[in-house]
């Protein structure tokens, strides 16, 4: 069964402040969120496996650690998803990028696939699937579901904050999946929107509010 896990780290919660706050500009607000996943990627890869290489220091031959095991895919749900790869990468800079273009149908509030762009091998590969938000979770599992036909198994889902309600359909859809946020919030309104949340990210990150 995979887990959920809330990263409580001060300095995850402070800029999660500044990203929540109306009166963060664009600029800013796109900054932060590369910084939080950042941090996220930090706490995510805590669990990679290593393996011991031997290496010559300037002064001695030594055996020290090196990561090993399955090569890292970050895969963003388009368009916020794109808001935190560049500070994943920063963490994670032989990562690989695929990418999954969804929308949520306002009227229906159901996920709409128009996009879908993954390296090989997926099985061989541990996948990031990340998002600002999982609000109502219809986007994560349509994405999870698109990445699993293609092969993925090993799969975490990572995001901001996250709304009860979203957190209880993946684990539904997909109880295999690992979901690390850095907030899990109150509940979702009636418009599908986190509470208190930070609005939609994607406006927010691109300015088209």
């Amino acid at each position: 069964m995979g887990k959920v896990e809330v990263i409580n780290h001060p300095l995850i919660q402070h800029k999660l402040t500044i990203i929540r706050d109306k009166s963060t500009g664009t600029k800013d607000f796109r900054e932060v969120v590369n910084e939080i996943a950042r941090l996220l990627a930090y706490e995510v890869s805590r669990e990679m496996p290593l393996e011991d290489v031997e290496i010559e220091t300037p002064l001695v031959k030594s055996v020290q650690k090196q990561l090993a095991g399955k090569k890292v895919v970050i895969v963003p749900i388009l368009r916020a998803g794109l808001g935190m790869v560049d500070g994943m990468l920063d963490l994670i800079p032989a990562a690989k990028v695929g990418h999954v273009g969804m929308y949520r149908d306002h009227e229906t509030m159901e996920p709409v696939e128009y996009f879908i762009k993954m390296p090989s091998d997926l099985a061989e590969r541990q996948m990031l699937v990340v998002d600002p938000m999982l609000a109502t979770g219809g986007s994560a599992v349509a994405a999870i579901d698109a990445i699993k036909k293609r092969g993925a198994s090993n799969i975490k889902f990572v995001c901001l904050v996250a709304a009860p309600e979203g957190v209880k359909v993946l684990r539904e859809a997909h109880p295999d999946v690992d979901i690390i946020t850095a907030s899990l919030d109150e509940r979702l309104n009636e418009k599908g929107y986190i509470l208190p949340g930070l609005g939609d990210a994607g406006d927010r990150l691109y300015g088209t509010m």
